[in-house]
């Protein structure tokens, strides 16, 4: 009898935190209906989107980062628009109000379901292609390989240059079953955990925090979190960099002096592979620097050409 109760707790240590993402409310069209802007069918699932900004004018496409859906544009569109963009904002698969594919989110899996979108959209050339955080590799990756299609480039406190996600992120990384089970099992608590420690912070979107903790509550999350930090966050992003300097694509860097996420020496990197890179850095920001220090990322977006 102790052997079937021993056997029933190692079950469930091993597969609880698997079951437990299946009860959580996923992302239906129910759900979606909830949704402002719209919505595109394509190839792998519907992506919800936004236009905000002016009413015509260069296009500005935005890519978010890791965990925080497009909602963290919105004081950033508002000052892109105010610069006469039009601003293009959308949920990364698995995030938001877009559909939760499986599948390994590398950089061509993001690469495709940009593309998608801007077809789907008409958008064709003159872009300028805005990146936050794991945005920030996702466009440099989009950039190289379409530089014929962009205008600029700004990456806002961009991955792929060094970052430091803790060492659970290492664990995933480093171990890809038991990697998977530390995800479902702990990298969400340990998300929310640090939402909590921000919560005193000021921000400029209403209730983002609230936002942010609703998110990873959301059945496929953490299978998001897995794969792309596996995936597009492990990835060498060097080559890209060093084409798109080749390519002559002008580029602004904004990074927060304070950030612990995305450290301030991947500015020095950056500076190696690309020498005509433009760089801004705002004192005493951290990581959250595009809700948290919106002021001063406007001042420096204003150096954008428009």
């Amino acid at each position: 009898m102790i052997w079937w109760v021993l056997i029933g707790l190692v079950a469930l240590v091993v597969f609880g935190p698997f079951m437990l993402d299946l009860t959580r409310p996923g992302m239906n069209r129910a759900a979606q209906a909830s949704a402002p802007g719209a919505f595109a069918d394509l190839p792998k699932g519907r992506v919800h989107y936004q236009w905000l900004g002016a009413d015509e004018g260069p296009v500005a496409v935005c890519v978010h980062g890791l965990s925080t859906p497009s909602f963290v544009w919105g004081p950033v569109a508002e000052h892109l628009g105010g610069l006469g963009f039009r601003v293009l904002v959308f949920d990364l698969y698995g995030r938001g109000y877009s559909d939760r594919p499986r599948g390994e989110q590398d950089g061509a899996f993001f690469n495709a379901q940009l593309n998608a979108l801007l077809e789907h959209q008409g958008v064709e050339d003159d872009i300028t292609l805005l990146g936050y955080s794991m945005g920030g590799a996702i466009v440099a990756r989009y950039a190289a390989e379409h530089p014929d299609r962009l205008r600029q480039l700004c990456l806002i406190a961009p991955a792929g240059l060094g970052h430091d996600l803790g060492s659970i992120a290492d664990l995933i990384t480093k171990y890809e079953w038991f990697g998977r089970w530390v995800t479902y099992a702990f990298f969400s608590k340990v998300l929310r955990q640090g939402i909590e420690s921000e919560r005193s912070t000021p921000a400029a979107i209403p209730d983002i925090y609230d936002m942010q903790t609703a998110e990873t509550r959301r059945r496929g999350f953490a299978h998001a979190m897995w794969s792309s930090l596996r995936g597009v966050l492990d990835e060498d992003l060097e080559p890209a960099h060093r084409a798109i300097a080749k390519a002559g694509i002008p580029v602004l860097a904004i990074w927060g002096r304070e950030d612990d996420v995305i450290p301030i020496s991947g500015l020095g990197k950056l500076a190696e592979w690309n020498r005509a890179a433009r760089h801004e850095v705002i004192e005493g920001a951290g990581h959250s620097l595009t809700y948290t220090c919106v002021e001063d990322v406007g001042k420096a977006l204003d150096l954008l050409k428009r």
